[in-house]
C-alpha cells in the first residue's frame, strides 16, 4: 500500500512538473498573429465560406505555420463590433521570417490563387505580434 502512495505521488509530482514547464515555455514564446477578414463576392454564401475554412486547415502542412483556422463572424448589437465579413483567418507563426515563408509558400500561394482571388471581393489583414 505504502509503495502505491508514494508511486502516485511521484507520478503525480512529475506530471506536473512536465506540464507546468509546458506552459511556460508555451507563454513565453514569441507568436505573430495573421489576421484576414474576407468579403466574399457573394455575400453570405455558405459553400463559398467553407472552401476559405477548408483551405485554411491546409496551411497547417506548412513548416512554419503553429496554427491556422478560420470561421464566420459573430453577429453583434453592439457598435465597435464590425460582423460584417464573411470569414476570418488566423495564422500563427513565431516571427516576420515565418510569415514571409508562410506568405510565399506554395500551398499559401495556390490558395490565393485558386480560392481567394476567385471568391473574395475584399480583405483586410492585421498582423501582431507578442
Amino acid at each position: 500500500m505504502r509503495f502505491i502512495v508514494i508511486s502516485v505521488l511521484i507520478g503525480v509530482f512529475f506530471f506536473t512538473s512536465c506540464f507546468s514547464g509546458f506552459q511556460n515555455k508555451k507563454k513565453d514564446s514569441k507568436i505573430l498573429t495573421h489576421v484576414v477578414l474576407c468579403w466574399l463576392k457573394n455575400e453570405g454564401n455558405f459553400e463559398e465560406r467553407n472552401k476559405i475554412i477548408e483551405m485554411t486547415e491546409s496551411f497547417i502542412k506548412i513548416p512554419s505555420v503553429l496554427d491556422a483556422r478560420a470561421g464566420g463572424p459573430i453577429m453583434s448589437d453592439r457598435s465597435i463590433v464590425d460582423d460584417s465579413f464573411d470569414v476570418g483567418i488566423v495564422v500563427e507563426v513565431a516571427d516576420e521570417k515565418g510569415l514571409s515563408e508562410y506568405l510565399e509558400h506554395p500551398i499559401h500561394q495556390k490558395a490565393k490563387k485558386e480560392i481567394l482571388i476567385p471568391l473574395v471581393k475584399r480583405v483586410l489583414v492585421y498582423d501582431f505580434a507578442k
